[in-house]
């Protein structure tokens, strides 16, 4: 699909990373399929990776650590 962001790339299937805060906690989650422009690098995640990184967030900001690094899984 072409980049809505830089009107100018095409995204291809590839990976990446997002990061999230709250109260003084941080939570990186790694290795997110999207669809990835090829030009400015933006990622595009569907509605269903999206949900689970999210619940994924909400779950590792909850545990109380200050800073974790989680890797998304299929499963």
């Amino acid at each position: 699909m072409k980049c809505t962001i830089c009107k100018n790339g095409e995204t291809k299937p590839g990976l990446t990373s997002s990061l999230f805060e709250r109260d003084g906690r941080l939570v990186v989650i790694r290795n997110i399929p999207a669809e990835v422009c090829q030009t400015c690098g933006e990622a595009y995640t569907s509605s269903e990776v999206t949900d689970k990184v999210l619940k994924l967030a909400e779950k590792t900001l909850g545990e109380g650590e200050r800073i974790q690094v989680r890797e998304y899984s299929v499963a």
